[in-house]
């Protein structure tokens, strides 16, 4: 069980959170801030729509998590004035799972499926028809003497998010009008996030706080507000309820993220590569069990940042630790520390 302080710079939602985050959501398009492109995209789709009085096409969100994809699901509903039925793709296990929700939509709603990927096959096939026809067709009975009984749907539009866009089938891929990508958030974009969210937590957030915060999210706005209720709190308790850089510093130092938001198990897994392996090769199982942890933990939590930070590469032989890794940890990378040559890719 992974010890809580990990959990923050962890960019899946915990379930304690939920009712925060909503709290913090942006309501209207104009109160998003970051991916400029994507939100430009998709108010001339809604606007388009709005006009025709027609449902806009079917809208795919892929990326991260934790960038904004169920706060513009929730826009695109509020700018079309029209409700929202959310749910998830593990949460429809059958094909009459999907068909009941479905069938209960009111003309225009939204629907939302969050990690639409892991939807089970059959309900998945169930959903080519409903996109396209706005029918399905409902099996009756078993063996020889099923029939299928046609029912037409009320237009909706589906607005599908994953985070893992790869493994999402041809055909249901091709049946969303409209593809999305949300990227990560540069530090200033962040700093905007995190104005508005002490506003609306009431925390008095100065401009040198914001950025020593937002310099530690990577790139992700719900960890640059996990970070800021974590700093609140030290703020609150052990200085005068101001967030500058100083104490902003101090917190994390409590909450053991350092500056460029490495925590405890990133930084043991760049430890135990430069000290122990000499900065690699190494394989991802035995790192896993110097550090302590599940090969799934250190691939899909430790490695994802730490590559995209420049700190480890991943090379058909093993983890190798970059230059910029030992000097993370204070160390003088040696000469073969250079990362993965042209035969290593």
């Amino acid at each position: 069980m992974t010890d809580p302080v990990e959990d923050l710079v962890d960019p899946v939602a915990l379930p304690e959170e939920r009712e925060v985050e909503a709290s913090l959501r942006p309501k209207r398009f104009d109160e998003f801030v970051g991916q400029p492109k994507v939100r430009e995209q998709l108010q001339l789709v809604l606007e388009s729509a709005l006009r025709r009085s027609r449902p806009p096409d079917h809208v795919l969100l892929s990326g991260p998590p934790g960038l904004g994809k169920t706060s513009l699901a929730m826009i695109i509903a509020a700018e079309l004035s029209t409700p929202i039925r959310v749910t998830s793709g593990p949460a429809i296990e059958r094909a009459g799972d999907l068909a009941a929700l479905l069938t209960s939509l009111t003309p225009g709603e939204v629907l939302f499926i969050d990690e639409i990927h892991r939807i089970a096959r059959p309900a998945e096939e169930l959903l080519y028809m409903a996109m396209e026809d706005f029918r399905v067709d409902v099996m009756v009975g078993k063996g020889p003497g099923a029939t299928a009984i046609p029912l037409d749907l009320a237009p909706f539009t589906l607005v599908g998010a994953t985070t893992r866009a790869g493994l999402l089938t041809g055909p249901l891929r091709d049946r969303f009008g409209f593809t999305g990508h949300m990227d990560f958030y540069d530090a200033a974009e962040l700093e905007l996030v995190l104005r508005r969210s002490a506003e609306l937590l009431a925390v008095d957030l100065r401009p040198d706080g914001a950025t020593e915060i937002a310099g530690r999210s990577r790139g992700t706005p719900r960890i640059a507000n996990r970070l800021l209720r974590r700093v609140r709190d030290f703020a609150e308790v052990r200085a005068d309820g101001v967030v500058t850089e100083r104490v902003a510093r101090a917190a994390l130092a409590v909450y053991d993220v350092d500056e460029l938001g490495l925590d405890r198990l990133d930084r043991a897994v760049l430890e135990a590569l430069v000290r122990r392996f000499g900065g690699g090769p190494v394989g991802v199982g035995t790192l896993a069990v110097a550090v302590g942890e599940e090969v799934e933990t250190v691939e899909e939590v430790a490695e994802p940042f730490l590559v995209r930070a420049g700190l480890l590469a991943r090379t058909p032989r093993g983890r190798v630790a970059t230059p910029a890794a030992w000097r993370h940890l204070g160390l003088v990378p040696p000469a073969a520390a250079q990362g993965p040559t042209l035969f290593d890719a």
